[in-house]
C-alpha cells in the first residue's frame, strides 16, 4: 500500500508507476482504492464511474477497469456535501457529517469484497491511500489508510514530496501520530519531487533511517511532463492563465469552481500549435481563438460563477463582435450553452434551483435523478468546417458520457432557432441503439456535446484545429500526434524514471503471498 504524508505528495502517480513496472515484470497486477474523493471520474467498459486515477492506473497494468478497483466515490457538490458513489452508481447525497456517521460504520464489508475479489484474480494489488493517514480526527472510521492496511494486512510505503518542503518533520511527524502497530507497517518511505544535488540530502536520509529504523527506499527527481492524467484540479494552479509564446492557436479553458474531468483537454496540450490555458476571471481571457466551457458537478452554482466573473460579458463580445472566437461546451458547458437549465429535484444541490443559461443554443437542460454512464462510438457529422475528410465523410469518434441532465431541442426560441443548428455526432450505443448527439450552430463557431474524450479523436481533432486555423489564414498541419501512443509511452517513460531510482529489491521482498 502506498500512503502519503499529505494530499499531492505523488501516491496516485507512484502507484501508476509500480502498476505498470509490476505488469511489465510479468505479474498479473490492479490498482485499488477504497475511497476516492474526486471530479475527474473514468467510465469503465461496462458504464459505471470510478475515480479516474484508478481508470488510469488500470490502462497502466493493460486491464480493463472495474468498480471494485475503488468502490466507492465521492463527488464533492458543494460545501462540506458530496454524491456518493458506491460501485459505479449514485448512491446517496450525504453531508461529511452524514458520510461519517450513516456510511462509514458498513463500509468496511464492501471494500474488503471488493479488495478480495481482486486479490483472488491478481498476483499484486496496489493500494492507494488517501491524504495523510494521521488525520486523528478521522482516524477511527478510516476505510482509506491505515484501518484498510491493518484489514488486508499490507506493507505501507510512505511517500513524501520534499517539494513543498519540510520533508523530514512530514515523514517523523506523521510516524508519530501512528499508533505502534500502524507504525510497524511502514516499511520503507519515498521521498518524491526532488530537485538538486543528492548528495546533498544524503545526510538527512541517514538521520532519517537511523532515526526511525526505516529505509528510504528511494529519491526520485522531480519529472516535469509527465503526461499523465491528474486526478485533483489542484495540478491546474501549474497552469499559466497566459498564452504560450509562439504558438498559434490560443485555447482558454474556463476554470469554474465544480469543474470535472479537465482531463478531456490535456492532448490539446500536446498539439504543436495550441496554448491551452485556464482562466477564472475575465481580465485573463485575452482574445482567445477558441473558449471551452469544461464539465461541472455544479453546473448552474459554476454558471453563476461564470457571471460573477464578468466571463459571460467578455465571451458574448467576441461572438458578436468581428472575432472569429469560437466557443466549445463539454457536458456541463454543454448545458450552460442553452437557453434554460431546470434541477426541480435538487439533483445537483441542496434545493431545487433554475436558471436562465447563456443563450448560445437553442436547447434546455433538465436534470434528472439518474446518471448517463456509457462509452460510446460513432462519427462526427460533416455539417460544420473540419468537421469532415477531405472526400466529405465524418471522421470515427469514441468517447464516454457522464451526466444527470437531459438536454432538448426549445423550438419557441427566434434567435438561433433549431433550423439554424445541426447535430454534432452520429452515436451508436453498445445495444445497437443509433441517435444524434450534441448542438451546434451551422456557422460552427458554437458546439456543445456531452461526449467526454472527444479531443482524443486525432484525425478529427487535427481537422477541427486546422478549420480554426483557416479562420486565421494560416495553412493546416498534418496530424502527428497519436493519444494512444502518447499515452503507452507516458507510462513507460514514469515507470523507467520510478524503476531506475527506487530500491526495486526491497520492494519485492515486501510483497507476500
Amino acid at each position: 500500500m502506498v500512503q502519503g504524508t499529505a494530499s499531492d505528495v505523488g501516491k496516485s502517480v507512484i502507484v501508476t508507476a509500480l502498476c505498470r513496472i509490476f505488469t511489465r515484470a510479468g505479474f498479473r497486477t490492479a490498482p485499488f482504492k477504497s475511497q476516492n474523493m474526486a471530479l475527474n471520474s473514468y467510465v469503465t467498459e461496462d458504464g459505471l464511474e470510478i475515480g479516474r486515477a484508478q481508470g488510469i492506473q488500470a490502462e497502466a497494468c493493460g486491464i480493463p477497469a472495474t468498480t471494485d478497483m475503488n468502490p466507492v466515490l465521492l463527488k464533492p457538490t458543494g460545501e462540506m456535501r458530496s454524491q456518493v458513489v458506491v460501485h459505479g452508481k449514485p448512491h446517496a447525497h450525504l453531508s461529511a457529517a452524514g458520510y461519517r456517521e450513516e456510511f462509514l460504520p458498513v463500509a468496511k464489508p464492501l471494500v474488503m469484497e471488493a479488495l478480495g475479489r481482486l486479490r483472488h484474480k491478481y498476483d499484486i494489488v496496489v493500494m492507494e491511500g488517501a491524504g495523510s493517514p494521521a488525520e486523528i480526527n478521522l482516524k477511527h472510521r478510516d476505510i482509506v489508510n491505515m484501518n484498510l492496511a491493518g484489514w488486508a494486512d499490507a506493507p505501507v510505503i510512505l511517500v513524501a514530496d520534499i517539494d513543498r518542503g519540510g520533508v523530514f518533520a512530514f515523514l517523523v511527524g506523521t510516524l508519530e501520530l501512528l499508533e505502534p502497530e500502524e507504525r510497524a507497517r511502514v516499511k520503507g518511505f519515498i521521498i518524491n519531487k526532488f530537485r538538486g544535488d543528492l548528495a546533498l540530502l544524503r545526510p538527512g536520509l541517514d538521520w532519517l533511517e537511523k532515526r526511525t529504523g526505516i529505509p528510504v527506499l528511494g529519491v526520485l527527481p522531480f519529472m516535469p511532463d509527465l503526461d499523465i492524467e491528474a486526478e485533483d484540479s489542484v495540478v491546474l494552479d501549474t497552469y499559466s492563465s497566459r498564452p504560450t509564446a509562439g504558438r498559434e492557436l490560443d485555447i482558454a479553458v474556463i476554470r469554474y469552481p465544480r469543474i470535472s474531468n479537465f482531463t478531456d483537454f490535456d492532448i490539446l496540450s500536446s498539439e504543436p500549435d495550441v496554448s491551452l490555458r485556464y482562466v477564472q476571471h475575465a481580465d485573463q481571457l485575452g482574445t482567445p481563438d477558441i473558449v471551452i466551457l469544461p464539465g461541472s458537478k455544479d453546473t448552474i452554482g459554476d454558471l453563476e460563477f461564470l457571471r460573477e466573473q464578468g466571463l459571460e460579458r467578455a465571451i458574448r463580445e467576441f461572438l458578436e463582435g468581428r472575432r472569429n472566437t469560437r466557443l466549445v461546451g463539454i457536458c456541463g458547458g454543454y448545458q450552460m450553452l442553452g437557453r434554460q437549465l431546470h434541477d426541480p429535484e435538487a439533483v445537483e444541490s441542496a434545493v431545487p434551483r433554475a436558471a436562465a443559461g447563456l443563450g448560445w443554443l437553442p436547447v434546455e437542460t433538465t436534470f434528472l435523478p439518474g446518471k448517463t454512464t456509457i462509452r460510446v462510438g460513432g462519427s462526427t457529422l460533416p455539417g460544420i468546417a473540419g468537421f469532415a475528410d477531405s472526400a466529405g465523410r465524418g471522421f470515427p469518434i469514441s468517447g464516454y458520457e457522464i451526466h444527470a441532465g437531459r438536454t432538448e431541442p426549445m423550438r419557441n426560441v427566434s434567435d438561433t432557432p433549431v433550423s439554424e443548428t445541426v447535430p454534432v455526432f452520429f452515436i451508436r450505443e453498445p445495444d445497437g441503439t443509433d441517435r444524434f448527439e450534441g448542438t451546434a450552430r451551422k456557422d460552427g463557431r458554437v458546439f456543445g456535446t456531452y461526449l467526454h474524450g472527444v479531443f482524443q479523436n486525432d484525425a478529427w481533432r487535427r481537422s477541427w484545429l486546422n478549420a480554426v486555423r483557416a479562420d486565421k489564414g494560416l495553412p493546416p498541419l498534418k496530424s502527428q500526434l497519436a493519444a494512444d501512443s502518447r499515452k503507452e509511452a507516458a507510462f513507460n517513460r514514469l515507470a523507467d524514471h520510478v524503476e531506475s531510482h527506487l530500491d526495486m529489491r526491497q520492494i519485492y521482498s515486501m510483497l507476500r503471498p
